[in-house]
């Protein structure tokens, strides 16, 4: 599996969110207007963050929220929402969080597969920094597509 593009419909820039469950709800918000996901799929998001804790927090800044295919989830989909001002998710070394990346995968192997792309991205050390400091939409996906 290959990750589909990143649609500008999944893409929110300069959000403002009260707390973690704000920002991932963004994220569901984003991944439901690119019709990867149902509106639902952020609660599934927020709901395996409550029960796993803060392992979503993958970098300095950085989460990826995502959930387990289900009925939430339509179509493979990547979102990614830079934050305003940084929210904390609880994690011990990498909060506060100034981007979130939403995953939806149809099947569990799919989910490996996208998360091993998203680490290609984010080989490179300026990858969340830059994507932080994004103002358009189009930066955002060259960022996301390693071309930036």
């Amino acid at each position: 599996m290959t990750l589909p593009p990143l649609a500008e419909t999944a893409i929110i820039i300069g959000a403002h969110a009260e707390d973690w469950r704000a920002a991932v709800r963004l994220a569901g918000l984003a991944l439901a207007r690119s019709g990867a996901a149902r509106q639902g799929y952020a609660d599934e998001m927020i709901r395996m963050i409550e029960e796993h804790g803060p392992y979503v927090v993958i970098a300095p800044g950085l989460v990826l929220a995502h959930a387990r295919p289900g009925p939430e989830v339509l179509a493979d989909g990547i979102a990614v929402v830079t934050l305003a001002t940084p929210v904390p998710f609880g994690h011990p070394h990498n909060d506060p969080v100034r981007v979130v990346l939403g995953l939806a995968t149809e099947s569990s192997d799919g989910h490996l597969e996208s998360v091993a792309e998203l680490a290609n991205v984010f080989n490179d050390s300026s990858a969340i920094a830059d994507l932080a400091a994004a103002t358009t939409i189009a930066e955002v996906q060259k960022i996301m597509e390693g071309t930036a």
